[in-house]
């Protein structure tokens, strides 16, 4: 499942996907960028995780001072780079959203949408590690998964997916309680808002939990400023 999304779901084919998705997946897709939008500001550097073929980076840029989007697969990266424009302020760069390369600190903001945390197949408390070490002191991480609340509609757009031939055929013997199953090795579930509650706090980290128009779920991790560092450091603040 790790590389599904490089070597049967991306660059063209992932696009269809979303170009094909009902009104209402459209509204909740554009209600989970509408979200992370509101949380930019023009000076923030963003690094978006699975960044396919650039579809919520770009709107990103719109506001952002500068965009990195990574993702593992070659073909997404291709599409997403023909489409940006030169004054898009986006970069895009083949990595493993587990395990980037990037320094300690290097961004504003780090964004992993669209159910990525499931649907990457990757070790979810890695996942949210990496991401709050390259997130700077007073900077925030931004996650996304489905609200149980949008499961007949996510199961309708897989089903239109498949019908497509864009992935398998859904296997409704294991598709149920929020996970959706292909045929063709598909698989991808959800986080529960308890979920991500007891998943940060394992890391060390107080969430905070929102739902967005009835179909998403976010999980928002505010770093610690530099001055709040070092006043747990030291355990109470100095006088003067």
């Amino acid at each position: 499942m790790r590389g599904y999304y490089s070597t049967k779901l991306s660059g063209d084919r992932l696009q269809r996907c979303y170009e094909l998705a009902s009104t209402r997946v459209k509204q909740y897709l554009e209600a989970e960028i509408e979200f992370v939008v509101s949380r930019l500001r023009p000076t923030d550097s963003v690094l978006e995780l699975g960044c396919g073929y650039g579809r919520v980076a770009f709107r990103l840029a719109d506001v952002a001072a500068r965009v990195v989007g990574i993702d593992t697969s070659p073909e997404s990266l291709i599409l997403a780079r023909h489409r940006a424009r030169p004054e898009s302020r986006c970069q895009f760069l083949q990595m493993d959203a587990s395990a980037p390369t990037f320094r300690d600190g290097a961004f504003d903001v780090v964004v992993c949408v669209q159910n990525g945390i499931c649907a990457f197949a990757v070790d979810p408390e890695r996942l949210i590690r990496e991401a709050l070490r390259v997130t700077r002191p007073g900077g925030r991480a931004l996650f996304s998964t489905y609200s149980a609340a949008f499961w007949s509609e996510r199961l309708r757009w897989f089903e239109s997916q498949a019908a497509a031939g864009l992935v398998g055929a859904i296997d409704y013997d294991q598709t149920e309680n929020g996970t959706v199953v292909c045929k063709d090795g598909f698989r991808a579930g959800m986080f529960s808002p308890e979920a991500f509650r007891v998943l940060s706090r394992r890391i060390g980290v107080e969430p905070v939990i929102t739902t967005v128009d009835d179909s998403s779920v976010f999980c928002e991790i505010l770093m610690p400023s530099a001055a709040q560092q070092r006043h747990s450091a030291d355990g109470a603040p100095r006088r003067r």
